[in-house]
């Protein structure tokens, strides 16, 4: 305790911290041996500070120490975003992970439930028939046999639990927006991650490189959106062979239709009926977002060597009804 005090001081002092000393805060916080207020306190000062590269780092690599590994394919992908966004968007990643799967590269997905969008991936995950509140093994095996798994985040970590009851309270971003999105209990090596803020792209890509990724995209939509928009640029920092690089990528380099409307949700039910519509092969703005995203996933996990053809591939999977058949699969293997 008198440990993490001192850590508490020195944020309060306008100091930064080591990995190896926000890593020991974290799991102070995680064991249950911090309080409320010095959780909440070390939160904030770091928040008003601004946090480092170093502190995502140590604060992530604490987190998922305590996660139970999930055992996937070593080439399995993942697709994930903060959500913390002001746009109210359909469920774009989720469709994209569908397709991905489709495509043949196995995928799993961190989800929780609603904070600023209409309705979480879990939300319409259950309304589409899939049960999400899984055991590791259980989700070890849909991603074997379905190629596809999603873990619903805060139902296995009582500790997260306790400490996202803190963070609603606070009701501010905290290091733990970003932390969160980056501890997949399948410790993969290839991800595209979306983030709430410009700011947080190119660190985001050095802290993945900390925590062992090999191949990835870190994106934020110049709307707004965490993940790859089709209504302007998006703003990417990319991981290749240990050296990360910035550049824009914008719909036409994909080959589609630039449009200035987003895709507004409404609630759980209407999502979900959206995307069971794109994966039977509706067209529409949410069917070209979803093969965006999907194409930048297939280039991270080599399938593709450029959003064309990443494009190509997905359009195949979804309108050779490979998409829907991943859908299907998981509704039965995970309800067993």
């Amino acid at each position: 305790m008198e440990a993490l005090r001192l850590i508490i001081g020195k944020v309060a002092s306008g100091a930064t911290l080591t990995r190896e000393e926000t890593a020991a805060a974290f799991d102070s916080m995680m064991s249950g041996d911090a309080t409320p207020s010095q959780i909440g306190g070390l939160l904030m000062g770091m928040r008003v500070r601004g946090e480092t590269i170093d502190e995502v780092t140590g604060a992530a690599s604490a987190v998922q120490s305590r996660m139970p590994r999930l055992e996937a394919a070593c080439d399995a992908v993942g697709i994930t975003g903060t959500g913390d966004t002001a746009a109210y968007s359909l469920n774009v990643s989720t469709c994209a992970s569908f397709i991905v799967a489709g495509a043949g590269i196995p995928v799993t997905k961190h989800v929780n439930c609603a904070a600023s969008s209409a309705s979480s991936a879990a939300d319409v995950l259950t309304r589409l028939g899939v049960k999400v509140d899984l055991k590791p093994e259980t989700i070890a095996r849909c991603v074997q046999e379905a190629d596809i798994g999603f873990l619903f985040a805060s139902a296995r970590y009582p500790a997260m639990q306790r400490i996202g009851q803190i963070r609603t309270a606070l009701g501010t971003h905290t290091i733990f927006n970003l932390v969160e999105l980056l501890c997949n209990p399948a410790r993969l090596k290839r991800q595209i991650v979306g983030v709430f803020s410009p700011e947080w792209v190119k660190p985001l890509a050095y802290v993945l490189r900390n925590l062992g990724a090999e191949s990835v995209w870190v994106v934020h939509g110049s709307d707004g959106l965490d993940e790859l928009t089709l209504t302007g640029p998006t703003y990417v920092a990319v991981l290749e062979a240990g050296i990360v690089r910035t550049f824009e990528v914008t719909p036409e380099d994909a080959g589609l239709p630039r449009t200035r409307d987003g895709l507004e949700s409404s609630d759980a039910e209407a999502n979900a009926v959206a995307l069971k519509n794109v994966l039977d092969g509706a067209p529409g703005r949410f069917r070209d977002a979803a093969l965006l995203n999907a194409a930048a996933a297939l280039v991270v996990a080599g399938r593709a060597s450029t959003l064309r053809e990443g494009v190509a591939l997905g359009q195949e999977s979804l309108d050779g009804g490979a998409a829907s058949a991943r859908l299907k699969r998981l509704i039965a293997v995970s309800n067993p």
